[in-house]
């Protein structure tokens, strides 16, 4: 039965056994690939960032017979934890807040057991990797190893296959060891306390805007043409609007996230309730098969999607709990059990002004889809008293709007749109 363990508490079993006792014969893949992982996180700016954090150099990836190992190098020793968790299939490791300095690139899927890789900060304080597995696999052994003879300390996953009904057994058994490890911790509202910025002059007859970077952290969101992250733009997006908004005079703005860190779903619209906003906009950018399908949308909530594409796309933004490594069992159901009341339905309308509004403006200076107001049930949009809005940006898998995504005037742009949408809200819609 497998169980949370920290680096403390595993023997670094000598190397010979593991790194070369293998014969050459047993070995059917021997790829210790180049896994330089899919995705980095952005140190740059970084409060907590020094030169006493950890650094992780690099990743690789070998593929035996009876296991796949996971090997991530570092520049000293560290302390970990670990867990499982179903549908899908992951195996969740937790250390404290590191650097990764390790050139971004992609994982190939294929690699043995594993068949995708995220990490990233998952809270102030906790830094995440999330290995994907391909079927049930129990970690047979994990361990660290000290640097010697030229090589790096190391942290090695061995993962081997397994029956259902025992990954199921093993992820129980790890999260309560996990949970009671945890069981100290804050609740999810106060951890965003030092996420969450609130900027602008004057007193608080202002009206307060939230302005929600989408994904962050762990989850990358969408990966564009050359390798751009979502969660990159989205944040760097959040910034200019807040600067807009908070220039004009007119307006308060709270940053859900100001770093790159990752936010539960319910943490983003809890943060905007704790602090009274009065409406919420959410950023985000997709990424489609069709790389010439381009421009920009604005979603509200619906009970039911007003086409298929928002209905996708809604289900992949309501997965981004799933990917950054969220036991999903009990947050599924709190999140489902939010009934669009007649109360909500107010604000469900109020969303609707909101939305024609940045349709209206933003469709004076950006390029817009077709269908430009759509609907879906996006788990973001379900405050129940702030009218909120969901705006997809563009498309990352298109060229163009991925090389508008990441210039400055063209953010400045649509940060300018979003102000007199906002204007004109208020205009209609004393505060």
């Amino acid at each position: 039965m497998v169980s949370v363990q920290t680096g403390s508490q595993v023997n670094a079993t000598a190397e010979t056994l593991f790194l070369v006792g293998q014969k050459p014969a047993r070995i059917v893949a021997a790829l210790c690939l180049s896994l330089f992982l899919a995705m980095m996180i952005c140190v740059g700016g970084s409060a907590t960032a020094n030169a006493q954090e950890t650094k992780v150099l690099g990743a690789r990836l070998g593929v035996y017979p009876d296991y796949t190992r996971f090997v991530i190098d570092l520049d000293r020793s560290v302390e970990f934890s670990y867990f499982l968790l179903p549908d899908p299939y992951r195996v969740i490791i937790d250390m404290p807040e590191i650097e990764w300095t390790a050139p971004p690139g992609k994982v190939t899927s294929g690699g043995g057991l594993i068949s995708g890789l995220r990490y990233g900060l998952f809270k102030p304080g906790t830094f995440r990797v999330v290995l994907d597995v391909a079927e049930p696999a129990l970690v047979s052994k994990i361990f660290t190893l000290p640097a010697s003879d030229g090589k790096p300390h190391r942290l090695v996953v061995d993962l081997s296959p397994a029956k259902r009904d025992a990954f199921m057994a093993a992820s129980r058994e790890s999260m309560v060891a996990y949970s009671a490890r945890s069981r100290n911790d804050t609740s999810a509202t106060e951890q965003s306390a030092d996420v969450a910025v609130e900027s602008g002059r004057g007193g608080s007859e202002k009206p307060l805007i939230a302005i929600d970077a989408g994904h962050g952290g762990v989850d990358p969101g969408a990966i564009g043409v050359g390798g751009v992250y979502e969660k990159d733009l989205t944040l760097a997006a959040a910034r200019e609007v807040e600067k807009v908004l908070t220039d004009s005079g007119r307006y308060r703005v709270l940053l859900t996230r100001d770093k790159d860190v990752f936010l539960k779903l319910r943490q983003r619209t809890e943060i905007a309730r704790k602090n009274g906003a009065d409406l919420f906009i959410s950023l985000h950018a997709d990424s489609i098969g069709n790389s010439k399908h381009r421009g920009a949308s604005v979603y509200t909530l619906s009970e039911n999607a007003s086409d298929k594409e928002a209905a996708a796309l809604a289900s992949k933004e309501n997965k981004a709990d799933v990917i950054a490594g969220i036991d999903l069992s009990e947050e599924n159901s709190l999140v489902q059990s939010i009934l669009i009341d007649l109360a909500q339905r107010e604000t469900m309308n109020l969303s609707a002004t909101l939305a024609a509004n940045m349709v209206t403006e933003l469709g004076k200076s950006i390029e817009l889809q077709r269908r430009t107001h759509r609907f879906a049930g996006f788990a973001v949009l379900k405050a129940p008293d702030i009218p909120s809005a969901l705006f997809e940006m563009g498309y990352l898998s298109n060229a163009t709007d991925a090389k508008l995504l990441q210039s400055p005037a063209h953010r400045r742009k649509v940060a300018e749109a979003i102000l007199r949408a906002i204007d004109i809200y208020f205009e209609k819609h004393k505060f």
